[in-house]
């Protein structure tokens, strides 16, 4: 089945498209803005296509962080947003940072939000001399060997967060022999290379696998590989199965399984976390059980207060909202940095190197905890992995590593 997004979403998507041109609530009236100069903070990440709402639980938290800056008149300048639809693809996102990178007010970026997407990007991004904060590309390699980094990122990175989920498989659920798959991009392949590594080391017998990403997740792959793959993870007679990637073609994947009579516990990371993946699953009773997990740095969503602001500019709920806090967080530590280094006149083009600058010297404490960034752009802090289930269609919170 052809992952759709509901009439829901679809509106959603359609709302965050609008933030590209439509000005931020809350800036400064007329008669004491103009002696103020605005800054972009642009977002980067899928706003359309089988990935839009990972993408979208982001924006709306940029947005709301920016709208809460404004609102108190404390600034020497305003904010405004600009989004990049990148679709999470890194043959997309190349232009998208091009366009970025050329808007003349722009000082930071959030995002990208995926790992080969940020991949693409960086180039452009670091020769501009941008700040890049992601919510949620995870893949190590985006900060292994790097000093001074201009990306940065609020989450732990896979080497991290797959060691957890390995653990949780192995130890936690007492997995012997695992079947680990991976959807072949940059983010999925990387993820269930640390898990298979991490459950040998803990003594399970691991079989990998690829499946290339399908049509439903914006690749070239036919959906009925999943069919074939179930039958090869049945006969594998593996008690337990990671899958590295994203909802859109780990739905079709559980449909398959569920088809096959598959009985072993299954797992996959924050890339499917979201409630797509239950309406994405054919039945939708076959996502039941799943476990998922995500890096979250601490609390995983945003909360109170923050939470029904948060619904009332998305029009849905934060509490499975995977990366909103994180995204919060990630805006208010550029708000920060910029008014740190912000003086009367200087131009964007000091600015944005100037941020960088100030984002490493940052300490800062989010709705996630404390945060502050190492040279590489990995987080100080050790980050907790929390896991989810889905259980009677809905995710559910388990605990945490």
């Amino acid at each position: 089945m052809k992952l759709r997004l509901s009439k829901t979403v679809a509106g959603v998507a359609s709302s965050a498209l609008l933030l590209m041109t439509v000005p931020a609530i809350g800036l400064a009236s007329a008669s004491g803005a103009a002696a103020k100069p605005t800054f972009t903070i642009g977002y980067e990440g899928p706003l359309t296509g089988s990935n839009a709402q990972l993408g979208l639980n982001m924006v709306f938290a940029v947005q709301l962080a920016i709208n809460n800056a404004n609102k108190t008149h404390a600034l020497p300048f305003n904010l405004k947003l600009a989004s990049y639809d990148d679709q999470g693809s890194p043959t997309l996102s190349p232009a998208q940072a091009s366009s970025a990178v050329h808007n003349k007010t722009l000082v930071a970026i959030v995002g990208p939000a995926f790992s080969g997407a940020t991949r693409a990007a960086e180039p452009y991004y670091s020769a501009a001399h941008i700040a890049t904060v992601s919510p949620s590309a995870t893949a190590a390699a985006l900060a292994t060997g790097k000093k001074n980094n201009n990306f940065m990122r609020v989450v732990a990175g896979d080497d991290v967060q797959g060691a957890a989920d390995a653990k949780f498989l192995v130890k936690t659920k007492s997995v012997k022999s695992l079947y680990v798959i991976d959807d072949g991009s940059f983010y999925g392949a990387g993820l269930a290379a640390v898990v298979a590594q991490e459950a040998k080391s803990l003594g399970a017998s691991v079989t990998p696998n690829s499946y290339p990403e399908s049509g439903s997740c914006g690749g070239t792959a036919s959906a009925s590989e999943y069919t074939a793959a179930a039958t090869q993870i049945v006969a594998s007679g593996a008690t337990g199965l990671f899958y590295g990637g994203y909802y859109c073609d780990f739905g079709l994947l559980l449909g398959a399984l569920n088809s096959a009579g598959y009985k072993g516990v299954v797992m996959s990371g924050d890339g499917s976390l979201s409630p797509a993946l239950i309406t994405g699953t054919s039945p939708a009773s076959a996502a039941n059980n799943v476990y998922l997990s995500v890096a979250g740095g601490g609390s995983a969503n945003l909360t109170g207060k923050l939470a029904t602001a948060y619904r009332a500019l998305s029009h849905f709920p934060a509490n499975n909202a995977t990366y909103a806090a994180q995204s919060y967080d990630a805006t208010n530590m550029i708000i920060a940095a910029l008014k740190k280094v912000y003086k009367a006149k200087i131009s964007v083009a000091k600015l944005r190197p100037a941020i960088i600058t100030a984002l490493h010297k940052l300490v800062y404490h989010g709705v996630t905890g404390k945060l502050s960034f190492q040279s590489n752009g990995d987080l100080n802090a050790k980050t907790i992995v929390d896991f989810s289930q889905v259980q009677n269609g809905q995710i559910v919170s388990v605990g945490h590593s």
